[in-house]
């Protein structure tokens, strides 16, 4: 990951990075007040929260996250339901299922490889979630909010699903 330092300082990734961590960590909170299924996707000038929540809930959350965040809680930028995580584990097991079935020319070849495959899919499934712990934690979000503010928060859409704009600045 060191290799990938000056890339990952670079100021439109890392706020992308920040903003990514601060979308994280106000679903965290969001979640945790009540059960409610939110996508989340980050850019340059802040994230959308797509889920059936009000601008006051988006607004408390984001607030609380960003200052939890500042006094400490990095971790709240790691979240199990991350795109990175789904990135990984479609890849891990894609390579699994190309390892599994490597020179089998035939189909009656391939198919007496398929228990093969699931086992290896399977492993392949069980190791790629902590990478992609990993992978989210060292370079697709940071939780180092530094003298990162919020601007706005505003609904956006309805449809297709109800949408607010967190604006960032910093």
């Amino acid at each position: 990951m060191q290799s990938l330092q000056p890339l990952l300082t670079y100021p439109p990734i890392d706020r992308i990075r920040r903003n990514h961590g601060l979308e994280h960590a106000t679903i965290h909170l969001l979640s945790r007040k009540r059960r409610v299924s939110v996508v989340g996707r980050s850019d340059l000038s802040g994230f959308v929260l797509m889920g059936d929540l009000s601008e006051a809930e988006i607004i408390e959350a984001a607030h609380e996250a960003l200052a939890r965040m500042k006094s400490g809680e990095r971790d709240l930028a790691i979240h199990p339901t991350c795109g990175t995580n789904f990135v990984t584990s479609a890849a891990f097991a894609a390579l699994a299922a190309f390892v599994g079935f490597f020179g089998a020319r035939s189909f009656s070849a391939r198919l007496s490889r398929i228990p093969l495959v699931f086992a290896l899919i399977t492993g392949s499934l069980i190791l790629a979630q902590p990478v992609g712990l990993s992978l989210q934690a060292n370079v697709t979000t940071s939780g180092d909010m530094r003298d990162m503010e919020i601007v706005s928060v505003k609904k956006v859409s309805d449809f297709p699903a109800l949408t607010h704009r967190v604006e960032t600045h910093g």
